[in-house]
């Protein structure tokens, strides 16, 4: 599925701001950990970060700094982390981030963190745009719906009067930024809103910054006061025209779900695009790693996971969950099969319904279809495992494996107790409970020799039925 994809540039920075309490989300989690599409927003930014920035990226932390510099760390070492405390405004958490970039000289862009939807080419426009038209200062914006409590932008006016606008991607010289709780009427009526989302030349920052000041409604360091201080030096300020799903943000747990919602709504397209067929495309969840071959065809209601790959030509049937697994081309899966974190399927491969992998490989050609569990396990090509097979991999306190030769038949019903190990070409007789390895082409029955006893079912139901007879004259 197609992803906007970037050079990293070295002349360009990155500023992510992190430190906001979120406490509208009514929630332990910092907010930026909060996942879409299965993944922290916060690393949704990081990676956007790290595709264009090549020069220095800094995570700035305030709120649950322990676990955002840790989830920080983790999807991004070499990025720098900053302590804001206490939290007065953007403008001072960029004056903390500043620090930490040193004699950096080319453009920073400031992100942020709850709003995980910025496509990486509509970035990459921002920077150009603030090279081309040599400006000291580029914004992000977009178009909302009055009333609203986004900043306005307050762009150049035309002839008749009006302010510039135009289409996506329009380039608009920017005279200032009024937050909402500063606005005039007048200004208030502007529909063209601030993503918060902007770039500037690090010589010219470095110098204003310390300019800021907290002479406004909220009394906090308003890093949009940049642009006046920018248009007064005569470097000019510019500012770029996005969708506004683009710059979406989380606030809330409501917000949080249209945001995921818009998520999910780009990959069924990416997927689409990409040669993959969704049968219900709504009822179709993707994670943000999740990767689908061509001719790829997914039954409603299924889920992928994190770190999903799937080959060319699989069906997926409906109602299945995948996580952390990858399915080799050609294979089924399904229906109401779960596949969890370590399966690994070879090419034309058969799980079937109720059927659970977890951690374990089948070759190529491998059959599980019905009512099965196999973990801590190895699937040699070509073998056939029968209804309600069990590896028993768990002994109360270890784990162990189960290792399944190829060409091997395993009967239904049939208890495997790990460790144990089946040669090739092995047949497992139905209802057996194998504790010790089965040599190749040998044939291992666990199960009480079959007794029948002539006429006893018919004078069993013959006592039976006057028994109830008997009851009913009582």
């Amino acid at each position: 599925m197609g992803l906007d994809r970037h050079d990293p540039d070295a002349s360009l920075a990155a500023i992510i701001l992190a430190a906001g309490k979120g406490t509208r989300m009514r929630s332990d989690l910092p907010k930026v950990l909060h996942p879409i599409g299965a993944r922290p927003m916060l690393h949704h930014v990081m990676g956007l970060a790290a595709g264009l920035a090549g020069g220095p990226r800094i995570v700035v932390v305030g709120a649950g700094a322990e676990a955002v510099s840790e989830a920080a760390r983790a999807f991004d070492p070499a990025a720098a982390l900053v302590v804001q405390e206490p939290q007065l405004g953007t403008g001072h958490a960029v004056q903390g981030a500043f620090e930490a970039l040193g004699d950096f000289a080319g453009h920073v862009v400031v992100l942020y963190a709850d709003t995980p939807l910025i496509p990486a080419g509509t970035l990459a426009e921002l920077y150009a745009a603030a090279r081309q038209h040599g400006a000291g200062v580029a914004v992000l914006g977009f178009e909302e719906p009055l009333p609203h409590a986004y900043g306005r932008l307050i762009v150049s006016r035309d002839e008749a009067g009006r302010q510039a606008g135009g289409e996506r991607g329009a380039v608009l010289p920017l005279e200032r930024i009024v937050e909402a709780k500063d606005c005039s009427p007048e200004e208030a009526a502007v529909e063209l809103s601030n993503s918060g989302v902007m770039l500037f030349e690090a010589g010219f920052a470095r110098a204003a910054l310390p300019k800021l000041t907290n002479d406004n409604a909220k009394g906090e360091y308003y890093l949009t006061d940049l642009v006046a201080l920018a248009r007064a030096e005569g470097l000019g300020a510019v500012a770029i025209k996005t969708d506004a799903d683009d710059v979406r943000g989380v606030n809330s747990r409501a917000d949080l779900a249209v945001v995921e919602g818009i998520f999910q709504a780009r990959r069924r397209s990416a997927a689409l695009e990409g040669g993959v067929t969704l049968e219900d495309p709504q009822s179709t969840y993707f994670s943000a790693d999740t990767d689908l071959g061509r001719d790829v065809t997914v039954g409603p209601h299924v889920y992928f996971g994190p770190g999903v790959r799937v080959g060319d030509g699989v069906r997926v049937r409906p109602f299945c969950h995948l996580e952390g697994v990858t399915v080799g081309r050609g294979s089924t899966v399904g229906p109401f099969a779960r596949l969890r974190p370590g399966a690994d399927l070879g090419e034309g491969v058969h799980v079937g319904n109720f059927v659970e992998i977890k951690n374990a490989v089948l070759g190529a050609g491998a059959k599980v279809n019905h009512l099965t569990y196999i973990g801590d396990a190895d699937v040699g090509p070509r073998t056939n495992i029968g209804a309600g097979t069990i590896t028993c991999n768990y002994d109360g306190f270890l784990k162990h494996r189960t290792m399944i030769g190829p060409d091997v038949f395993v009967g239904s019903n049939t208890a495997l107790v790990a460790p144990v190990a089946l040669g090739e070409g092995a047949n497992i007789g139905a209802g057996s409970t194998i504790t010790k390895d089965v040599p190749a082409g040998a044939l291992s029955v666990t199960r009480a020799e079959q007794k029948t006893l002539a006429g006893w079912a018919k004078r069993f139901r013959a006592r039976k039925q006057a028994e109830k007879d008997a009851k009913k004259k009582g």
